[in-house]
């Protein structure tokens, strides 16, 4: 089993140490689904939702979450990112929007979190956008789909 690497021998809690790592390309991409009912799909499709262009918004804040992410996670470090990507796929049968962020920095540790704050907040992003039509949408499968760079390599979800 792998050891924790943000407890210290005394079981304390630190922040890792990546001073000694060499800068390399590191990509993520992380998703999630929000599902919800026809109507706020259908005004988030057609931009009829009464507090504005939903997808956008969404859109936006996940952007803004992925650079702000070291603020909200004690333990990851402040990343100079150098792209943030988010894209949305409706799914009509399902009534679900199913959120994709790609983030990207050459840095010294992984956009992982990044990635998955990203999608987490747009999704909240959606659902607060669109509960006055459907308090019962719910928000899941936030995961990470793969991730490159850094020592650790290439990781791909299968069945992602």
């Amino acid at each position: 089993m792998k050891e924790f690497t943000h407890i210290d021998k005394k079981g304390r809690v630190r922040m890792v140490d990546v001073s000694g790592k060499e800068p390399t390309l590191r990509v993520a991409v992380a998703q999630g689904v929000v599902s919800m009912s026809q109507e706020p799909f259908e005004k988030i499709l057609n931009q009829t939702a009464k507090k504005g262009n939903v997808l956008e918004t969404a859109r936006i804040a996940g952007i803004m979450a992925a650079k702000k992410t070291s603020d909200l996670i004690p333990m990851c470090h402040p990343l100079n990112i150098n792209h943030i990507a988010i894209d949305f796929f409706p799914d009509k049968v399902k009534k679900s929007i199913k959120i994709q962020a790609a983030v990207r920095a050459i840095d010294q540790t992984g956009v992982e979190m990044e990635a998955l704050t990203a999608v987490s907040l747009a999704a909240l992003t959606l659902y607060d956008m669109c509960k006055s039509y459907d308090r019962t949408m719910t928000i899941s499968d936030i995961c990470l789909l793969e991730k490159s760079g850094g020592k650790s390599g290439l990781f791909v979800r299968n069945g992602g």
